[in-house]
């Protein structure tokens, strides 16, 4: 009998117990792969290398202030701009509230030169560019919803309202993009995209204003300078901004949420403080359990130290078969959800470093959790271990 074969004998000991107790490990290394996913994304910005040379001019005080469209021209004079293009947060409801999807009025060709990770067919590109009504969607979205080119897409607005008193927004499909993330578009996830003209022609209030506007640097080096210098332009205007890196503003409006790092440390915490003492009275209990067969054990010929080796084997095995397990089913259920959040936090995933921190916890966590029983074990002498039986 191998000692691998001896910790698998002593685990299926007492299965129903070693099944609670590893689902308990593994659920709380789900937690762990997804909780820590999302915060090194809130905290890393998550938006990839894409946007290493883009810059957004969001208003200084408030997401809900206005920009002017005018300042756009002001922005392309800045020294280190390469291009400027703008968006705005339309909101909308597609039939039903549950059908949820960002949708921006842009600028259809400035907005596709700011975006090259994003394909469209140039025949669709320049449809919507001409189009007053058009709009262009995700393939996955489209795929979703069963729209083709040619269809009208009816959206009620919820803010903003039609110059007639409506909120009925109608729009013709000219096409559809891929946003470059294959995982993104199988979700139907991404944003539903409008032509600018004909939402600030028609819209009740705020013609002439724009939400955000997004900027192409000319060296990525240059970053921090240029949005110097355009917060300065802006500084004493009716309309100051704040602009940052593309990354930097995602982080500060995730933060908006709360301080998600201190949240998941605080919930991990307490999920593995409450496994630690599970599973440590799991050990515990087979330990005594077991008192009469390691004296036998130790009369065959184990040392104390091999016996005690044995006792916490049996530990980070438990503790690390729940952790690789309970990983992997984050791993995929991150891989599920992460379409249907990145377009607010980024590219939420599982990363490497993500996975090695989660299997260090589960050696450690076995490491701490058999401690205790392995010392128990080594002390253990033949006599006193066999008047237990």
């Amino acid at each position: 009998m191998t000692t691998a074969g001896l910790v698998w004998s002593n685990l299926r000991r007492r299965p129903t117990r070693t099944f609670l107790t590893l689902v308990s490990v593994l659920v709380a290394f789900l937690l762990f792969t997804m909780l820590r996913s999302v915060a090194v994304a809130f905290e890393g910005g998550g938006f990839g290398e894409a946007g290493a040379s883009r810059l957004v001019v969001a208003p200084k005080f408030s997401i809900i202030d206005p920009l002017l469209y005018s300042q756009l021209r002001e922005i392309e004079g800045v020294e280190g701009v390469a291009a400027v293009t703008h968006a705005d947060w339309f909101g909308g409801i597609y039939q039903d509230r549950r059908n949820f999807f960002p949708k921006f009025p842009v600028r259809p060709k400035g907005y596709f030169e700011l975006y090259p990770e994003f394909s469209i067919d140039a025949e669709q590109l320049e449809a919507f560019e001409n189009t007053r009504t058009g709009a262009v969607v995700p393939t996955g979205m489209a795929e979703r919803f069963g729209w083709k080119v040619g269809d009208k897409i009816p959206i009620e607005g919820d803010i903003y309202p039609l110059r007639d008193g409506s909120r009925l927004w109608e729009f013709d499909l000219v096409g559809t993009y891929s946003t470059g993330n294959a995982r993104r578009d199988e979700s139907g996830s991404g944003v539903f995209l409008f032509n600018f003209d004909y939402f600030d022609e028609a819209r009740m209030f705020g013609e002439g204003t724009v939400g955000w506007f997004i900027v192409r640097v000319t060296d990525p080096a240059l970053a921090p300078e240029v949005a110097s210098r355009i917060d300065a332009m802006f500084e004493n205007s009716v309309n100051p901004s704040r602009t940052s890196t593309e990354d930097e503003y995602n982080r500060q409006f995730a933060k908006q949420q709360g301080d998600i790092g201190l949240m998941t440390t605080g919930i991990l915490g307490a999920v593995f403080f409450t496994i630690l003492l599970l599973t440590g009275n799991t050990m515990a209990q087979a330990l005594r359990e077991r008192i009469p067969e390691l004296a036998v054990l130790k009369t065959f010929g184990f040392t104390d130290g091999s016996v005690a080796l044995l006792v916490l084997a049996e530990a980070v095995a438990l503790c690390l078969l729940g952790g690789v397990v309970g990983v992997a089913l984050g791993y995929v259920a991150m891989s599920a959800l992460q379409p249907l959040l990145q377009d607010f936090f980024g590219l939420i995933e599982v990363t490497w470093p993500t996975i090695a921190s989660a299997i260090g916890v589960a050696v450690a966590l076995g490491l701490v959790v058999g401690a205790a029983p392995a010392l128990a074990a080594r002390r253990l002498t033949i006599v006193d271990a066999l008047r237990e039986r």
